[in-house]
């Protein structure tokens, strides 16, 4: 592929990166991230977006299937010891 421009896709993005990712405006992906329309979270006063969230997110509203999600890994804490 000559020419090709490799762009290098954040996993967690600020709202300009996910816009164009998702190719909108960063208007329109800041109003459905404030009606919960798309997976986001604020971190401080900013949204952040998951790219792996975003792409199970259009994968479902695309109505495909999504690809099976890694598995999560729980760690067991040990009992908190009361102090005399």
């Amino acid at each position: 592929m000559a020419g090709a421009v490799q762009v290098m896709v954040r996993e967690v993005m600020d709202i300009r990166q996910a816009a164009e990712y998702l190719g909108i405006s960063g208007d329109t992906l800041y109003r459905y991230a404030s009606e919960g329309f798309v997976p986001a979270f604020k971190l401080g006063n900013r949204w952040r977006f998951k790219k792996s969230l975003l792409d199970g997110w259009m994968v479902e509203k695309s109505g495909g299937t999504p690809a099976p999600a890694a598995p999560v890994v729980v760690e067991e804490k040990k009992p908190v010891r009361r102090a005399r």
